[in-house]
């Protein structure tokens, strides 16, 4: 079993021509189930930022207005995968197994990614011998 994983969240979009990564968190956890709930914490607030209620007092009346239908809905898509019991019960096998797990969304403009993986996965990849190929 990993104890340990290392969870990140950045946004990526394009910007001159390349492409850029915004981080917008990291978080250590100490547990499984800490990493998945920072995961899960983090895809709502990425959607809660991307499409607020239009019911919040902190927005005027008539400030905030719908996208195209042809907009991916990255905020429903987000809060679909927080609500996915299933889901998050393979995100949770896969990380215990000591694999990488991503989860991305995005729309016409930026690509949303989630990522978690186990700190003792990756001290076992450093203790691996380097592949070397003899060049001739």
């Amino acid at each position: 079993m990993h104890d340990e994983f290392l969870c990140h969240v950045t946004a990526y979009g394009m910007c001159g021509g390349r492409r850029i990564g915004v981080p917008l968190g990291t978080y250590r956890a100490p547990t499984l189930a800490l990493a998945l709930w920072w995961l899960r914490d983090r895809a709502s607030w990425i959607a809660e930022r991307l499409d607020p209620s239009p019911h919040d007092a902190a927005f005027p009346a008539g400030a905030l207005v719908p996208v195209a239908d042809t907009v991916a809905d990255v905020p429903a898509l987000l809060r679909a995968w927080c609500a996915d019991d299933a889901g998050q019960e393979r995100v949770a096998e896969e990380l215990a197994g000591g694999r990488l797990v991503r989860v991305a969304a995005s729309d016409d403009t930026t690509e949303y990614e989630l990522l978690a993986e186990s700190v003792d996965a990756l001290r076992m990849q450093r203790t691996l011998p380097a592949l070397v190929v003899p060049v001739a």
